[in-house]
């Protein structure tokens, strides 16, 4: 796990220096792009440091997961405020307040939120994590390391995968065609992932309910994990429709600008590079407590690939 650490805080590091340090992509923004990119910028830090500060005092290490679906909305409609309302803007703006309104919905009903904002249920891998990496059980340790990848790392992933948005604030094409094209994919991506989140939410509901009423477990409850309907096909496909979500997303730039390849991709690069290493991460768990977990990752692909009959229901 901690070459997995490395790797992903080393990529945002390279990512970072290739697209603003070196000679690669055109950063020339206008002194209004500057001033609301400087401004966002400080918003990420300040939004970086209460978490760190919140997790440290009340011992939830979950305090972005609530910003994780929130926060990508202010970014991006304050990008098109800034812009005077640019069309593609708001379109852009539009999906994501749809994407995180939804996503907000489902870390709610999980219990992600409380009256008590510092609250709420935390991600159980954090735990894991300090079990499984004993460099990080001691408190300064696992302080720095809150610091620097719970909080800084993924609040600034947060607002690399916005910047698509500042990209199009500087490419000069109209609005087209193409825009709805992928304005649609990035709403398919979504419903898509809210049926798999909704697959694993009916899962675990019943899972629970028949273990507390002393039910007979059968098939997948006997098993553990839900392997029917888009988690027949994929292993995580919720993680692989929010990958193609900023992925899409980073395609209104390339729309914008002209430009197959711009400086606003990094954003859905780490992201797809962390989850990822999330997932391997989670599935380290998932083998241990559920004997037939391997089984499932021989038949039934991470996030894409062919559905294997073999696999049994």
């Amino acid at each position: 796990m901690t070459k997995k650490i490395i790797l992903t805080v080393g990529s945002l590091i390279l990512f970072v220096y290739l697209v603003f340090f070196g000679d690669y992509f055109d950063l020339n923004f206008t002194e209004d792009q500057s001033e609301t990119l400087l401004f966002l910028f400080k918003v990420y830090l300040g939004a970086s440091l209460i978490s760190f500060i919140l997790s440290e005092i009340f011992k939830n290490y979950s305090q972005v997961d609530k910003l994780w679906s929130t926060i990508p909305i202010f970014y991006v409609w304050y990008f098109t405020l800034s812009s005077g309302f640019d069309t593609r803007m708001i379109l852009m703006s539009i999906m994501v307040s749809i994407w995180g309104l939804r996503l907000t919905y489902n870390f709610a009903r999980r219990g992600g939120y409380s009256i008590y904002f510092w609250k709420g249920e935390e991600d159980y891998r954090w735990k894991e994590l300090k079990r499984k990496v004993p460099f990080l059980r001691p408190k300064l340790n696992w302080a720095l390391f809150n610091l620097f990848f719970i909080c800084l790392y993924q609040m600034g992933l947060i607002f690399l995968f916005t910047l698509p948005i500042l990209a199009s604030w500087q490419g000069g094409n109209d609005l087209n065609f193409y825009d709805y094209i992928i304005a649609f994919f990035m709403l398919l991506f979504i419903v898509i992932e809210t049926i798999s989140d909704q697959q694993q939410y009916n899962f675990q509901t019943k899972k629970y309910r028949k273990i507390k009423n002393g039910k007979e477990l059968k098939g997948d409850y006997k098993r553990g994990f839900v392997s029917s309907g888009l988690w027949s096909i994929s292993r995580h496909p919720n993680f692989a429709c929010e990958q193609l979500i900023w992925i899409s997303f980073y395609l209104f730039s390339i729309s914008a600008t002209g430009k197959f390849l711009n400086w606003s991709i990094i954003g859905c690069a780490l992201l797809v590079i962390l989850f990822y290493n999330s997932a391997q991460f989670s599935e380290e768990i998932s083998k241990e407590k559920y004997p037939e977990y391997a089984d499932y990752q021989k038949n039934v692909p991470m996030f894409f690939g062919i559905w294997n009959s073999n696999w049994k229901k």
